[in-house]
């Protein structure tokens, strides 16, 4: 009897256990200063994914689940090509955009039996939109929209000829995500989580579907994105045709600047279509998720992807409407673009 008894006591024990929260860090510890041009983003428990009120969410934004997610700081803006430039001028980094093209290497991650690009492909480059689209026949095939540019990277964004001559405060674009890690190394920083980027787009707002509450009304006073019929009428109604210097528009209530539209942002999380039910099974509150442990996507099987968050300019509500928190898309690791960049994140025990 006394053995029933104690088996009874421990599983009431251990399901205490499971159920109790940590504690949850909100304030800035006080010996640890907000280094410059960051801001301090306090703890907080949330809903993450999809909101019932969000008549835009997608299938892949769902189910929503519940987080507790630690504070930390973020930077106020997207990486600038001042900031990528001072880490390149140091350390000689080449970007994947630069580098190379090996067949050898890129045919590992392709269908089996995939034919080799003509040599005049096989260069070093990166993706840009194509601005000379004049109609659309299928808005799942994006190639119609998007070109390889042989010479694309971050100092010439759309190939030869052009430059970022006097645009120091604009984010850094063709980037990948292994060119972001290299960055991360060398400022003592790192990507932040798909948990922590929502949380900072919220920011003291709770359940909101834009970083500025729930007006999808203010959009073009808040937010990057593309006005007219994707993607062949841009209206420049927000003031910008296509990319916009940081700090463009209203910071949101943390202080952080362009957390939707403008540019992709990099988090560090696998993405997998199968992770967030994982995480709304559970029935509880998932404590610093730190993303699934494997990617997967079935709609590309043969590369692993990351996660990047916040839409850019080109997002329209006809087509990815990803100016929302929860919107998410995938991105191929060696992939770079002109719309795609970064922004950083510090634990208070990276700065000791």
């Amino acid at each position: 009897m006394k053995n029933i008894i104690y088996i009874i006591v421990s599983v009431l024990l251990l399901s205490g256990c499971k159920e109790k929260q940590a504690d949850l860090v909100t304030a800035r510890p006080e010996n640890i200063k907000t280094p410059p041009g960051m801001v301090w983003v306090p703890g907080k428990k949330f809903t993450q994914g999809a909101k019932e009120n969000d008549n835009l969410a997608q299938p892949y934004e769902k189910p929503a689940h519940s987080v507790q997610v630690d504070g930390f700081f973020m930077d106020m803006t997207e990486v600038t090509n001042a900031q990528f430039k001072k880490f390149v001028a140091a350390t000689g980094y080449i970007t994947t955009a630069e580098r190379p093209v090996d067949w050898e290497e890129m045919k590992k991650t392709v269908p089996p039996g995939t034919l080799k690009p003509a040599d005049s492909l096989l260069v070093p480059g990166s993706m840009i939109f194509n601005r000379d689209v004049e109609g659309v026949t299928d808005y799942s095939n994006y190639l119609q929209w998007w070109k390889w540019q042989p010479g694309a990277n971050w100092q010439h964004p759309y190939g030869k000829g052009s430059d970022i001559n006097g645009k120091d405060n604009y984010p850094v674009v063709h980037i990948s995500y292994e060119d972001a890690l290299a960055y991360c190394k060398w400022a003592n920083r790192r990507l932040p989580t798909e948990a922590e980027w929502e949380k900072a787009a919220m920011g003291s707002l709770d359940s909101s579907v834009y970083t500025w509450g729930n007006d999808k009304s203010k959009l073009n006073k808040r937010a990057n994105t593309w006005q007219g019929s994707f993607p062949t009428l841009n209206i420049p109604d927000d003031g910008y045709s296509y990319l916009a210097p940081v700090k463009s528009f209203p910071a949101n209530s943390l202080g952080l600047y362009e957390m939707a539209g403008n540019v992709w942002e990099f988090t560090q999380d696998w993405y997998n279509t199968d992770y967030y039910g994982q995480l709304a099974a559970t029935g509880t509150a998932t404590e610093n998720p730190k993303g699934a442990a494997t990617a997967f996507n079935p709609q590309n099987p043969y590369q692993p992807e990351k996660i990047i968050k916040g839409g850019s300019f080109l997002c329209n509500e006809s087509y990815c409407s990803s100016f929302r928190i929860s919107a998410r898309m995938a991105m191929t690791m060696d992939s770079s673009s002109d719309h795609v960049g970064f922004r950083t994140v510090a634990d208070p025990e990276m700065l000791k």
